[in-house]
C-alpha cells in the first residue's frame, strides 16, 4: 500500500458527521479536526485504520497513521477544545476517545 494516496472526492457531510470516501478502504468517518486542512478520520465500520487526510486546493490526500499517533492527535485536541471552552465539542470528541481507546 503506498504510502498516501490522492483523491478529487469531496467530503459529505450530515448535520454532525463528515464522511469521506477513500479510494481503496471506502467510507471514512471524520473523527476530529486536528487544525485547518488537517483532520482525522477512521473506517467506518471496524475504527481500526486510521488516516490524516489534507484538504487542498489539488483535491485530498490520505496518510494512513497508527492507533498510538492517532490517539496522541486526538488528545491534542481534547487539551486544545478544553483550553477554549468548546464544551460540546470536547464532551462528544470525548466519548469517541474512549469508545476507540478505552
Amino acid at each position: 500500500m503506498p504510502k498516501s494516496a490522492t483523491s478529487s472526492v469531496a467530503p459529505t457531510r450530515t448535520a454532525t458527521e463528515t464522511y469521506l470516501n477513500h479510494p481503496t478502504f471506502g467510507l471514512l468517518f471524520r473523527v476530529c479536526l486536528v487544525e485547518e486542512n488537517r483532520e482525522l478520520f477512521s473506517t467506518l465500520y471496524a475504527q481500526r485504520l486510521f488516516f490524516q487526510v489534507f484538504s487542498s486546493a489539488e483535491g485530498v490526500q490520505f496518510e494512513p497513521i497508527s492507533r498510538t499517533e492517532t490517539r496522541i492527535l486526538v488528545e491534542g485536541r481534547l487539551r486544545h477544545l478544553r483550553r477554549v471552552g468548546q464544551q460540546a465539542e470536547y464532551d462528544q470528541l470525548m466519548r469517541m476517545h474512549k469508545q476507540t481507546f478505552q
